[in-house]
C-alpha cells in the first residue's frame, strides 16, 4: 500500500489510544481509490480488535474535502474495459469492499469519529454516515449529486435517506443539492458543528481518561465532544427553509409526476432553481433508481441495503449511462451528456426492474449482518 491513507495512533493520558485516519490524496479531494478502501478497511478493523483503542478518527487531508467521493474515474475505465461484457469484476470488486467497509463502520462497538470538513460526497457520506459522532465545520458541503452521472445515491444511502423527515431525501437525490452545516444538522445527518482546529479537539480527546467499559468512554466522548462543540450562527438553512415547498413538489405517486411537479415550478428563488437546473440537466434513469431504492428499501435491515445497492451499483456499470455521464463530466468535460433516455417519462418499469437483479450467482455480500 502506498500513502494514499495516513495512520497514527494519538496516545491519551491514560494510556489508551485513538486511531486516527488521514484520506491522503488532496489533488483528487480525497476520491476513495480501491487501494485506499482496502488500506482503510484492514486497520479499522485491527484497531476495532484491540482493547486499547477508545476511537477511531477519519479526515481528509488538503483543507478542501474530507472526501468528494469514490473514485469514479477508474470505475468508468473499467466500464470502458469490460463494454459488451457480461459483467465487470473490477465493479464488482470495488463496490464490494467500499460497502463492506461503510458495513464496518456503521456497525462498529469502537467509536468512530468523522471531522467532515470540507466537500463531502458520495462515497465520502457513506464513511461520514457509517460513523457515530459526525462533525461539520463551516466549511462543510454535503451532497449526494450522483443524479449528473447516470449513477445512483449508494454507500448506505438507500437507508440514510430514507430517515429523513418528510420526502426530503427523496429531493436531495433527485436534485443533488448541496447542505452546509446547518442543514446537515437539522436534517440529522451531522451530529455537531465545530468551529475549531482538528486538532485542538483531538487534543481535548486525548486527555479524557478513559476505562475499560465502552460504555463509559463513549459516554465520555459525548460529553467532551458537546463541550468543543458551537452554535452553527451565520450560516442559513435553505433546505429547512424549504421543507413546505419540498414537500409539497415531492408528493406524487409516480416518479414521472414528481419530476414534473419540480421542473414546472415558477417560484422565483435561486436555490430552487439551482436544484431545478440539477435535475432537469440530470438522468433519467437515475431519476427512477432514486424513487426505486427508497421504495424498495424502507424496510430493509442494514446489510439488506447494502446488498441491494451492490447489485443497483454493478447493473449501473453493466449499463451506459453511467460510462456517459462521467465522460461528458470528468472525462472529455464537454459537459453534453447524451443518456439513454431524452425524459423520466420515457424510461420502462421492466428496464428498471433489472437493475434490482444481482448480476452474479454468489452475492458477495450475503454474509453482512
Amino acid at each position: 500500500m502506498t500513502d494514499t491513507v495516513l495512520f497514527d495512533e494519538i496516545n491519551t493520558e491514560c494510556g489508551r489510544v485513538i486511531g486516527r485516519a488521514t484520506l491522503n490524496a488532496p489533488r483528487s479531494l480525497n476520491a476513495l481509490s480501491l487501494e485506499m478502501i482496502q488500506a482503510l478497511d484492514a486497520r479499522v478493523a485491527d484497531w476495532q480488535g484491540r482493547d486499547e483503542v477508545v476511537a477511531i478518527w477519519l479526515e481528509g487531508a488538503g483543507g478542501k474535502a474530507f472526501s468528494a467521493g469514490g473514485d469514479v474515474v477508474a470505475l468508468y475505465r473499467s466500464t470502458v474495459k469490460h463494454a459488451g461484457h457480461a459483467g465487470n469484476p473490477e465493479a464488482e470488486q470495488y463496490f464490494a469492499e467500499e460497502y463492506r467497509l461503510d458495513y464496518r463502520l456503521h456497525t462498529s462497538r469502537t467509536p468512530v469519529i468523522c471531522w467532515a470538513d470540507g466537500v463531502v460526497m458520495g462515497g465520502g457520506m457513506g464513511l461520514m454516515q457509517g460513523s457515530q459522532f459526525r462533525l461539520v465545520t463551516p466549511r462543510s458541503r454535503l451532497a449526494m449529486p450522483e443524479i449528473t452521472i447516470g449513477l445512483f445515491p449508494d454507500v448506505g444511502a438507500s437507508w440514510f435517506l430514507n430517515r429523513l423527515p418528510g420526502r426530503t431525501g427523496l429531493f436531495l437525490g433527485l436534485t443533488g443539492v448541496h447542505l452546509n452545516a446547518r442543514d446537515a444538522l437539522d436534517l440529522g445527518l451531522a451530529d455537531r458543528f465545530m468551529d475549531a482546529d482538528p486538532e485542538q479537539v483531538l487534543e481535548a480527546l486525548a486527555a479524557g481518561r478513559y476505562q475499560d467499559d465502552g460504555d463509559a468512554n463513549r459516554a465520555l466522548l459525548y460529553g467532551r465532544l458537546r463541550e468543543l462543540s458551537a452554535a452553527p450562527t451565520g450560516l442559513e438553512a435553505p433546505v429547512s427553509a424549504h421543507r413546505d415547498t419540498i414537500e409539497q413538489l415531492c408528493d406524487g405517486a409516480t416518479v414521472d409526476e414528481v419530476v414534473a411537479r419540480i421542473l414546472d415550478t415558477k417560484q422565483c428563488d435561486g436555490w430552487l432553481d439551482k436544484a431545478r437546473k440539477t435535475l432537469a440537466a440530470g438522468c433519467p434513469q437515475t431519476m427512477h433508481l432514486v424513487w426505486q431504492q427508497l421504495h424498495r428499501a424502507r424496510h430493509l435491515s442494514l446489510a439488506e441495503v447494502f446488498r441491494m445497492e451492490w447489485c443497483v451499483a454493478v447493473q449501473c456499470c453493466l449499463h451506459p449511462d453511467f460510462r456517459e455521464g462521467v465522460r461528458a463530466l470528468l472525462i472529455d468535460k464537454d459537459g453534453s451528456p447524451r443518456f439513454r433516455h431524452r425524459s423520466v417519462d420515457e424510461v420502462s418499469a421492466d428496464y428498471i426492474d433489472g437493475f434490482f437483479r444481482c448480476p452474479t450467482d454468489v452475492h458477495p455480500l450475503a454474509d453482512l449482518g
